[in-house]
């Protein structure tokens, strides 16, 4: 017996988990979430940092991260489940003029953008949050209150639990094996919209309409079976790729390894300080529980599914703390204790949401270039106001289509950690 669904979402990540809660609010429960995995999280959601913060350079990220904030801020309430927000800040150092005017540049984009709580702070202000931090090259920096970190797998659960209290369903150990494919005229969506006059149909709506004979989903082929569907939206993270490949869409998103040290217990910093970013390195840290979590970008790192830590970015990482943090060279770190995520990075640095352009009911919520967790709340709005309304007022996503990459349409973020 074939299954059926409204909507079908591969990967029941943080990302995922926030596309079915936000369509089950919608009133579409006939939802189904299939997980490879014989648990949530196993992929990228479980190995996040948890960072969630406004200061960004490129207004659409502004907008997504001001939207998910509050979310977080209220999700215990509205959610019925904990996410574990805490507001302790990001902190951005500058060591010189051209990060200094980056700084200044991008908080005049965030406070037009209603962020209007981020502070321009000097090098005293600076040592004042954080007196174990090396200051002398420091010339100034921003600091947002309302910046933070939440729990990535607390927040996800809380999305999923909610869902599914509303009907969603959730497959776990189960492999999509395949995406089905047919030709045809009817616009997907539009049970799931509702009936709406040509005359008031708003201009994003009218270009997500498929074209006569467009390639749209009838299906997707399971270990457990096919289930008919019309809609299905991937959700898949660094494998999202691989999932286009089976609709016959192509998406550039690549994985790209990231690694995470925990020190030991350490009470040489305060017990709780911003989240701080070393502008000339991009070294950046946060306390996690008794001990301090470190974090840097590799240049050296290629694209590629490794999962597995490389003890040698031990070495590497602590010659960057100990630079800016000098006591952090007495911070005890057992390698078997760190660990490496995947970041699903694009061209851009930008997530690519919206409807394939050549594959009608095939929805991308995908590329987060490390932001997926931050951004989830917003991610699963806007994708489930495209299924259910043909349109989101969140954003204008047309900025996020995968046709812009095509279409030269680049996006240049440079916050990225």
């Amino acid at each position: 017996m074939t299954e059926t669904a409204d909507v079908v979402i591969i990967g029941s990540g943080i990302v995922g988990s926030s596309v079915a809660y936000h369509l089950a609010q919608g009133g579409c429960t006939n939802v189904l979430v299939i997980e490879r995995e014989a648990h949530q999280g196993k992929g990228s959601t479980g190995k996040s940092m948890g960072g969630v913060r406004a200061q960004f350079s490129t207004p659409v990220n502004i907008q997504m991260s001001r939207y998910s904030i509050d979310f977080f801020s209220r999700f215990d309430e509205v959610v019925g489940h904990p996410a574990d927000y805490r507001a302790h800040g990001y902190l951005f150092c500058a060591t010189n003029e051209k990060h200094l005017a980056y700084l200044k540049a991008n908080r005049i984009r965030q406070m037009a953008f209603g962020v209007t709580n981020v502070e321009w702070v000097s090098p005293a202000e600076i040592s004042a949050m954080v007196p174990q931090l090396r200051t002398n090259d420091i010339l100034g920096g921003t600091f947002c209150p309302t910046d933070g970190f939440v729990d990535p797998h607390s927040v996800m659960m809380g999305f999923m639990l909610n869902a599914r209290e509303r009907g969603a369903r959730l497959w776990l150990d189960t492999q999509v094996t395949g995406i089905q494919v047919d030709a045809g005229s009817a616009d997907v969506s539009s049970a799931l919209r509702g009936p709406r006059s040509d005359s008031k149909r708003s201009a994003d709506e009218t270009s997500a309409l498929p074209a006569l004979e467009a390639r749209r989903i009838a299906g997707v082929m399971t270990s457990r079976g096919l289930v008919s569907t019309r809609v299905v939206v991937n959700a898949a993270g660094a494998w999202a790729a691989e999932v286009a490949k089976m609709a016959g869409a192509e998406l550039p998103v690549e994985p790209l390894r990231r690694q995470l040290v925990p020190t030991e217990p350490f009470d040489q910093l305060p017990q709780r300080f911003p989240m701080v970013i070393d502008m000339s390195t991009g070294f950046h840290f946060r306390r996690e529980g008794k001990g301090i979590l470190l974090a840097w970008n590799d240049p050296e790192e290629t694209a590629g599914f490794k999962t597995e830590f490389d003890p040698t970015f031990v070495e590497k990482i602590l010659t960057h703390a100990a630079s800016r943090v000098p006591c952090l060279a007495e911070a005890g770190v057992n390698p078997r204790r760190a660990w490496a995520g995947l970041y699903e990075m694009t061209p851009d640095h930008h997530a690519i949401i919206g409807q394939s352009p050549n594959v009608k009911g095939l929805y991308f919520v995908n590329g987060f270039s490390g932001h997926g967790v931050m951004h989830s709340p917003a991610s699963g709005r806007i994708t489930a106001d495209l299924i259910l309304r043909g349109h989101s007022d969140l954003i204008d996503t047309s900025q996020l289509g995968v046709e812009r990459f095509a279409e030269g349409r680049f996006l240049e973020e440079t916050a990225i950690l």
